[in-house]
């Protein structure tokens, strides 16, 4: 039902013993697809923005390093008991990775090699976005095929459906070096809820297939932001503000204990709700203002107030005796903290944007285009024209009786034809600005 991973028999490879077969594991694939998915996208937005795609190549490169790295490592802080040996923290293809980790991790990854090569952050991280967007799409299709980051037990009422989707397999015994079934099934026997011999975990929430699709939902949000852009920016902190409130409300029916919790033990009602509450004030005071339509506007301030009131009603319990307190996860309070932070550099841009709309929309990159003249947009249909220009002077200077100004260019190069100067004219910032 859920295939954790399939492997490949190599014939005639019998001499390697243990290694006559290959095994694929689902989470590294869609891991590997995510990457290739998000370098194609990336590029392919940066090459429209008129951004340098060479250096921005090499900047996704060291972005999704970074990324991996520190997803890694904070899931490492976060379950240190489930690694026995240093090699352990490599083997990647089981899972074991923190998208919030990740979401950090190629932020700072990426300031680090954009100052260093003097490139603005911003529009960057505009054409990155999207990327992050679809990773989160497909990786956690990966998560879902290996069985981690499952939600809450479902009750008996949930559709037959939703509870077949959300059953997670006792695994045959040998499918994976560590472990005899799926991390929901596992849990579930620990917590003394199943029996060992039971073929499966109980139904629950397929979180996995919730947050995948998040990313679509997230992917489709940010193409339109960007076809209505106001400043560099915008689509980042969009996504950013938009996946820290479905990330916090996504953890509310979290089981998986790899997630990790710490923060001050409070009622579930309060701590809840207090969270979407923070959320609704900076979307409120921060974001909104950018609404052009004021009945629109007025619409999603109002919206904004409902699931802190229906998170609050809900968790509420009957009486003072029958609180729950309960602790954050790592996820909610790096979403708190990134979220509202993205929340007021939003305002701050837009109203930027709008005492200064051109400026707002620049890209900045004179710094980067005097450091590295080839990259410039045209740059080849420049070295031509400079290349025409010395033979020129080369031909007057061996026929004296032709001027610098007045020589025959097509005794020395070709002529630019008109094709060219239109090229460099369309590969032009401020050309492809107008386009």
């Amino acid at each position: 039902m859920h295939p954790i991973l399939i492997r490949i028999p190599l014939p005639g490879w019998k001499f390697l013993g243990d290694f006559h077969s290959i095994p694929i594991h689902s989470y590294g694939v869609m891991l590997g697809l995510s990457l290739v998915v998000g370098w194609y996208l990336t590029l392919g937005l940066a090459e429209r923005d008129g951004l340098p795609k060479e250096t921005l190549a090499n900047c996704y490169v060291f972005t999704a390093l970074s990324a991996v790295i520190m997803s890694r490592v904070l899931y490492y802080l976060t379950n240190p008991s489930e690694f026995t040996s240093v090699m352990e923290l490599f083997a990647l293809w089981r899972g074991g990775l923190v998208a919030y980790g990740g979401f950090l991790g190629g932020f700072l990854g990426s300031v680090v090699y954009l100052r260093r090569h003097k490139v603005p952050l911003w529009p960057w991280a505009d054409v990155a976005a999207p990327s992050l967007a679809a990773g989160l799409m497909l990786t956690r299709i990966g998560c879902y095929l290996f069985g981690c980051d499952f939600g809450k037990p479902l009750g008996s009422g949930a559709p037959k459906w939703l509870q077949s989707l959300g059953t997670f397999p006792h695994w045959p015994e040998g499918t994976l070096p560590h472990g005899s079934g799926s991390p929901a099934w596992v849990q579930h026997v620990q917590h003394h809820l199943l029996d060992f011999d039971s073929p499966a975990s109980l139904p629950v929430h397929p979180t996995q297939i919730y947050e995948s699709l998040v990313g679509a939902s997230l992917l489709a949000l940010l193409f339109w932001v960007r076809k209505n852009l106001k400043f560099r920016g915008q689509v980042f902190l969009t996504f950013t503000f938009s996946y820290g409130v479905l990330r916090f409300l996504l953890e509310m029916i979290r089981d998986d204990l790899e997630r990790g919790e710490f923060g001050p033990h409070i009622a579930e009602h309060l701590m809840i709700s207090g969270g979407l509450l923070v959320f609704a004030i900076a979307y409120i005071v921060c974001m909104a203002p950018s609404v052009g339509d004021p009945t629109m506007r007025r619409m999603t301030q109002v919206i904004a107030l409902v699931p802190p009131l229906v998170a609050y009603l809900l968790l509420k319990p009957a009486s003072f005796a029958d609180q729950e307190p309960i602790q954050l996860s790592t996820s909610q309070w790096v979403a708190l903290l990134t979220a509202v932070p993205a929340a007021i550099a939003y305002m701050v841009y837009f109203k930027a944007a709008e005492a200064h709309p051109e400026s707002a929309l620049a890209l900045n990159l004179d710094e980067f285009y005097a450091a590295h003249p080839e990259q410039r947009p045209g740059g080849k249909v420049e070295e031509l024209e400079d290349d025409a220009h010395e033979k020129t002077d080369q031909v007057a200077k061996e026929d004296p009786g032709k001027s610098a100004t007045t020589a025959d260019k097509s005794d020395a190069v070709p002529a630019l034809d008109a094709h060219a100067t239109e090229e460099r004219k369309e590969q032009s910032p401020a050309g492809k600005e107008s386009a």
